[in-house]
């Protein structure tokens, strides 16, 4: 049994609602609806245990409904007549015959009764299985109560609820809950096995207790296979029974067919239950409508879908082997003469009663040029008709990487555990997979599992071993790896065969690259770094484009590098590899944020973080955050930075959240803690995106030196130099002009004399790549530096011009220190924001939230904003549009919209 109120907290918070509104007078009544093992009858049974505890002394009382009972009318209304009578010492009830009216108004008078003595609560367990009579009594009384204090709870399966009654449907757990409840119910539980029977349990906690309560010793270790059905004697797998056993035999057919063949489209199920049986002439889709009318199934053209993965699993149990193997195999003839060949291939593996070899390898063969879900299942079914040990560990491995790649990292790491050990390289293999499915996560030791992996297969298998140092870049910038990796990396490129696919060329480039950077040699890594951001156009998988990505941050080429991690990421979707798809948006997010296209690096990192929920990377989600924190950070918007922040907490992310906090400490005017925080991040360990983030930082540092008092100590002094230097070249060597201008603009804040600084100055607003938010950034600086010397006109220019860009781009506390600065070098100006400019990406994002109907805390959640920002942005694009609510708002926009599209 599982604690029903912790794990259907929003349930139990609905039902103190009420019960705090009957307390004072203002009863009422409350369906609670599930599926089964939800939890409704635990939940129920612990209200009353909860009620002392809010509001006193309360009179409850609890009936449940039994079919075998509904022919006895009024039965289960006396059974909690009697106990809400006991609890108070009346009366037994009144007689429940005659008038129905009578009878109605009898038991109401009765409950208001009771109800001086303390607030009523009824509890009604299965209250669609009451006797007729009893539950039209209650419910005539629940239509009655609102002005006593008398609360009515009933607890009905999904589809039964009755009509007029506020309805509260019991939502399966999350994914974290889910876990949570496993974990405490068998702490040794694997990781992978956890992740299997979350996904079988779909949320329902009654199963998932059921599920972990038949685990060998094996399975819980993850050593052998779990279950992939509930157990016959679980509740749910019952209650599930019983309503497929209630079905038309037709229907029940029909529905083992949709269970061995999930989402297939219904004509094709039923032709293959016209070729398994002669006797189904004539079947057609009136017999799937009982099933759909008891919520069993949705049937649409695309396919017959199961309302829940449990039901499904419980059909295609129910039916006998040899009948199972009928199925799949008339399954196969119909999509094998359909032309859908890997579906038929697909179904007579799961046909296959024993070892097939030639079966095997045509699952195989097929498998090479799908996409990974079906690869995986491919692969996964291919593996266990081979009889080669090495056959078959190679198979298992590469399932394992589809099953990762599809976004089911527990799948991947239970196949991996089925490679045998004596499988020799493909159990060095499965490490290397294995190490590569915990970077996004931050795994401790992963990138030293990946260069022992290259050290072991640089001369067998130098393929694998380049794909693992590639992996691995980012040890060539740790100062105890550097050493190693480029040893490493020369071991490999010798072994590499001679002629190459594309692909393989742009990651050997951008390896060699890195080998460079690992050998203190960073002028060299840019002509191989930038060969291999060339070799992109000719490639299209996504994996390799990512390292194509990472070349081009590492060589200042932003734009390009944004460009390709987009392209990776629309790949990886096309694909079906969701796993790669927020790799490859964070890295469009750093290379825009680097840009200085915040808008599209804002896009990138709140869907970037959506997807790496999604796909149970939360280390991965915090990177986007952190994203995310910086940007709003840049903007001025404290509350979204630090709300933020909060959500990333102390992971590997955190450099990224002290830049935040540090641009927060610029826009307040604290220039020493910005560069105690900037510096700490730039001698600090690796982190998400350091290659960048050691880069960027630098402008800001050197804004924070410039607005403090000197460095205390020489040591720090020469720190930050050193700092700078290197900014300075690798800004050089990138010859991108918005590093070009950002290195005009850092030696300008490190010049000493005032016509060097504006010379600098001068030079960074003359590069082509100085825009935006970046160019108005600048402006402020030389303001600020011009007025701070007395030359007030040639001031007033460029702080006029940065106040403009900012307010344009509703960056308020930079547009007020850039007025602040105007002000003080003589300059009469307001604040403003004019109607009619246009909306900023942020607030064009709001807006359709907003229009389509979104409240201000729902759009917070959804752009993991702060409410507060919320507001703030929806009052200025009001201002902007013109209007003056929400509704002309949508109107306008609806209106814009339309016209766009004629």
């Amino acid at each position: 049994m599982f604690d029903a109120p912790a794990v259907q907290k929003v349930a139990l918070a609905a039902i103190a609602q009420l019960v705090t509104a009957t307390s004072e007078g203002h009863g009422g009544a409350l369906a609670l609806t599930g599926t089964p093992g939800d939890g409704r009858t635990t939940l129920l049974r612990a209200v009353p245990d909860l009620l002392p505890h809010r509001t006193g002394t309360w009179i409850a009382g609890f009936v449940t409904g039994h079919a075998e009972e509904r022919e006895l009318p009024h039965h289960g209304l006396r059974t909690l007549l009697a106990g809400l009578c006991d609890r108070v010492g009346a009366a037994c009830p009144p007689v429940l015959t005659g008038d129905p009216l009578t009878v109605r108004l009898a038991v109401l008078a009765l409950l208001r009764t009771i109800a001086e003595a303390g607030p009523v609560l009824c509890l009604v367990d299965d209250a669609h299985l009451l006797d007729p009579e009893s539950w039209q009594v209650l419910a005539f009384a629940a239509r009655r109560i609102s002005g006593d204090r008398v609360a009515l709870v009933a607890s009905f399966p999904v589809g039964a609820e009755p009509a007029g009654m506020p309805v509260h449907r019991l939502q399966p757990l999350s994914p974290e809950a889910a876990r949570d409840l496993l974990r405490r119910h068998a702490p040794d539980l694997a990781d992978d096995v956890a992740g299997a029977l979350t996904e079988l349990a779909e949320g329902h906690p009654a199963a998932l207790i059921d599920l972990v309560g038949t685990l060998t010793p094996e399975q819980r270790r993850g050593y052998a296979p779990p279950p992939d059905a509930l157990p016959p004697d679980s509740p749910a797998h019952r209650a599930f029974t019983a309503e497929l056993d209630a079905l038309p035999l037709r229907t029940r057919l029909l529905l083992q067919f949709a269970a061995a063949a999930p989402d297939t489209a219904p004509d094709i199920l039923l032709a293959a239950a016209a070729r398994a049986c002669p006797t189904s002439a004539g079947w057609g889709l009136e017999d799937f409508g009982a099933a759909e009318r008891a919520g069993i199934v949705e049937v649409t053209a695309g396919g017959v879908r199961f309302s829940g993965g449990l039901r499904r699993g419980v059909a295609y149990r129910q039916m006998e082997i040899a009948r199972r193997r009928i199925a799949h195999l008339a399954l196969a003839d119909v999509l094998e003469a359909r032309g859908e060949g890997t579906s038929a291939l697909l179904h007579r593996g799961a046909a296959a009663t024993g070892p097939d070899v030639a079966l095997g390898r045509r699952l195989a063969r097929i498998a090479a040029a799908a996409d990974p879900p079906v690869a995986a299942a491919a692969r996964r079914c291919a593996a266990g008709l081979v009889t080669g040990n090495g056959e078959r560990a190679a198979l298992l491995l590469a399932a394992a990487r589809d099953s990762w790649l599809a976004g089911r990292p527990h799948e991947a790491g239970l196949l991996v555990r089925r490679i045998p050990a004596a499988a020799g390289g493909a159990r060095v293999r499965a490490r290397a997979l294995t190490a590569e499915m915990g970077l996004p996560g931050g795994a401790p030791g992963a990138r030293d599992v990946l260069l022992d992996v290259a050290a072991e297969l640089a001369e067998t298998d130098p393929g694998t071993a380049l794909d693992a140092l590639a992996l691995a870049g980012e040890a060539a910038c740790r100062p105890a790896e550097q050493r190693r990796f480029a040893e490493l990396a020369a071991r490999v490129s010798a072994a590499c065969p001679g002629a190459e696919t594309p692909a393989t060329m742009l990651v050997r480039h951008h390896v060699a690259g890195l080998a460079r950077i690992a050998a203190g040699d960073e002028s060299g890594s840019f002509g191989p770094l930038r060969r291999a951001v060339a070799l992109a156009d000719r490639v299209a998988e996504p994996e390799p484009l990512l390292r194509a990505a990472v070349a081009g941050i590492l060589v200042g080429d932003s734009r390009r590098a944004a460009a390709l991690a987009g392209r990776a990421a629309v790949l990886a979707r096309e694909r079906g590899a969701p796993v790669l798809v927020p790799q490859a948006l964070e890295l469009a997010a750093l290379a825009g944020m680097a840009s200085g296209d915040y808008a599209a690096a804002g896009e990138a990192a709140l869907d970037g973080a959506a997807v790496a929920r999604g796909t149970g990377q939360p280390i991965l989600a915090g990177s986007h955050l952190g994203v995310l924190a910086v940007l709003a950070a840049l903007f001025g918007d404290r509350d979204t930075a630090l709300s933020r922040i909060t959500a990333v907490g102390d992971g590997p992310a955190r450099p990224l959240c002290e830049w935040a906090l540090a641009v927060l400490d610029l826009v307040d005017g604290r220039g020493r803690p910005a560069a105690d925080r900037l510096l700490a991040v730039l001698t600090g360990p690796p982190g998400p995106g350091s290659a960048l983030l050691r880069v960027a930082v630098v402008p800001h540092l050197l804004e924070a030196r410039a607005r403090s008092h000197p460095a205390e100590g020489q040591a720090r002094q020469a720190v930050e130099d050193v700092v700078a230097e290197a900014f300075d070249r690798w800004a050089g060597r990138t010859g991108q002009p918005g590093w070009l201008a950002l290195r005009d603009r850092c030696r300008a804040l490190r010049a000493d004399d005032g016509e060097e600084a504006s010379g600098h100055f001068e030079a960074a607003l003359g590069h082509d790549g100085e825009a935006g938010f970046p160019r108005a950034h600048t402006q402020l600086l030389f303001g600020r530096m011009l007025r701070r010397r007395r030359r007030h006109v040639e001031a007033r220019t460029h702080l006029r011009r940065a106040a403009d860009t900012f307010q344009a781009l509703d960056a308020g506390p930079w547009a007020a220190q850039s007025i602040r600065e105007l002000r003080a070098a003589g300059d009469r100006v307001e604040p403003h924001a004019p109607a009619g400019r246009a909306l900023t990406a942020q607030q064009e994002r709001i807006a359709a939230l907003v229009a389509g109907g979104a409240t201000n805390r729902e759009v917070a959640h959804e752009l993991h904003l702060s409410p507060r920002t919320v507001d703030h942005h929806l009052r200025n694009v009001f201002t902007r549009l013109g209007v003056r609510s929400r509704t002309e708002m949508a109107r306008l926009l609806t209106g814009q919209d339309q016209r766009s599209t004629l």
